[in-house]
Formats: structure tokens, sequence, C-alpha cells
């Protein structure tokens, strides 16, 4: 494992001797646009690990993308590689069709530490929940971005992260009332305390989620990649591609349905991903949105 072939795989060709906010964003905005947001493994006969080495080699070798216990826990790797004070936290994701906060912690994201300063770097959550920037670790403070407008907020001890939305222009009217649409303007995405964790309290979840029928993950196969101006995602045979801003206060996104035989061949075209088993897509409605 070796930081020049990561950055290889990312495209980063900056500075790696400064640990500043400036180099943190740049190296973390190359990983979300090279790296995809994915749970394919699971709809492909694969089984998920959490062993490092078993990571880097799937998302920096094998060219694949990974949930956010791959993709934070190789961004959490390569910053401490590079220096960065960082720990891992642990979340618990909002779920918009039951309203409630999940009673497991599934969500692993990286907490670090500059000139005194806390951010959270979270390169695992796809979609349109995904950070573009590291966000400051400050209570009610918007912190607008390219996706949307991100805030913290604190409650003894407990943090909570929200996003406000623009508006979605949606060409294609027959996914106006999509349940992958978000319908809120302001939405919960997940929260968390301080308490620092470890790979280890991550090994209970990442075997439930890849295994029982209850899991989000095994109800939808998804793949989701930013680009310079959005991002994009299959979930199943759906094919939704976000442009931000594409017009004042407004997001394009623009849906498609696939056929079982351009799914591969998507992957391969707008995700760069090349599959070594074959995908069985799925996407069984509800408890996810973009």
């Amino acid at each position: 494992m070796n930081l020049e072939e990561y950055f290889a795989r990312t495209g980063y060709k900056g500075s790696t001797e400064k640990q500043d906010l400036e180099t943190l964003t740049d190296i973390f905005q190359h990983h979300i646009r090279a790296v995809p947001f994915e749970n394919l493994s699971i709809h492909c006969g694969e089984k998920i690990t959490l062993e490092l080495e078993h990571v880097y080699n799937k998302i920096v070798r094998r060219k694949r993308g990974g949930w956010c216990m791959e993709n934070n826990q190789l961004l959490g790797w390569v910053l401490k590689s590079l220096g960065y004070d960082t720990s891992f936290l642990g979340a618990y994701v909002f779920n918009p069709h039951q309203n409630a906060y999940a009673t497991l912690m599934t969500h692993l994201v990286v907490k670090v530490v500059i000139d005194g300063k806390a951010y959270v770097v979270d390169g695992g959550f796809g979609v349109s929940y995904q950070m573009w920037q590291p966000m400051e670790l400050v209570s009610g403070k918007e912190q607008p971005q390219a996706p949307g407008v991100f805030r913290f907020t604190e409650k003894n001890g407990v943090w909570y992260l929200e996003k406000m939305r623009r508006k979605q222009y949606i060409p294609n009217q027959s996914f106006s009332n999509s349940d992958l649409l978000e319908k809120k303007e302001c939405r919960k995405v997940y929260m968390f305390s301080l308490e620092p964790r470890t790979v280890e309290d991550f090994r209970f979840q990442c075997s439930y989620l890849q295994t029982s029928p209850d899991s989000l993950f095994t109800k939808k196969s998804i793949c989701a990649l930013q680009t310079t101006d959005g991002f994009r995602a299959l979930i199943g045979w759906t094919l939704t591609e976000t442009t931000y801003n594409y017009k004042e206060n407004m997001d394009l996104v623009e849906f498609e349905t696939l056929e079982d035989e351009e799914v591969e061949k998507t992957l391969k075209e707008k995700f760069n991903i090349n599959l070594e088993r074959k995908l069985v897509p799925i996407n069984v409605k509800g408890s996810y949105t973009i």
C-alpha cells in the first residue's frame, strides 16, 4: 500500500507536504470524483470486508468504489499517512421513510483537526448528501457548498447534520413522483457523538448491512459518483444525472431507465467500474432518496 498509487487512482497531483485545509479539500475532492460510493459487491456475490489491505486493493488496484466503512477508512489512512491529526467517528443515519434515525451505528466518518479546528470529512455518503468540502465542526453555522447548504447543530453532546437543497427541475415528468426523489427542501442526514471509534466498532454492522433482508443495502444496488458539476447515480436500473445550480437556485435532475444489458455497460462508461462477477440489479421501493 503506498500513497503514490492511491494518488494515481484519484488523479491528485498537488502538494503532500502541507497539512492545511486547502490541501485536505483538494485530496478529498479528487477522492469523491474518482471513487464511487457503491454496494455492488453485495449484488454480485462478493463479501465486503473491513481489512484495510483488502479495501486498498479493491479501491486502488481494482478501481472499484465502496461504502462509508471502506471509503472513509481508506481516506483516514491516507490523511494519517500524510501527517494529519485524524480519528474516526460513528453516526446514525436518518431514514426519511420512517422519519427516524437508525438505532444501529452504521456510518463511519473521519474527524480531522487542523490548527485547533475540528472538521468532519465524509467521502462515503454518496448522491446529493455527499459533502464536497470538509465541514467545520461548529454548531448552527450554515456551510454553503456546491450540493447545497449543510449545517451541524449540537444538542447535549449529540451532533446533527442536515442539508438544505435547491429546487429541482425534472425534464422527464414520468419520474416527478419517483420515490427516489427527496421531497423536502431541508433533510436530516445523520447524527453522531464525538466519541472516537475504531474499525472494530463496525464489524457487526458490516456483516448485518450486507446480509439482513431489512438492510437498505440488500434492497438496492447502488453506485454513485460525484462529478465536477453534480453527481450521477445508478440505483437498480434507474440512472440519475444531477447538475447543481443548473439555473439560479435550481438543480437539473435527469432520469433514465436502463435495460438489463445496459447496466454493466453504463457502470463502465459512467462510473469507470468493471465488475469481475455478474451483477444482479435490485431496487425495492422506499428508504433511499437522492
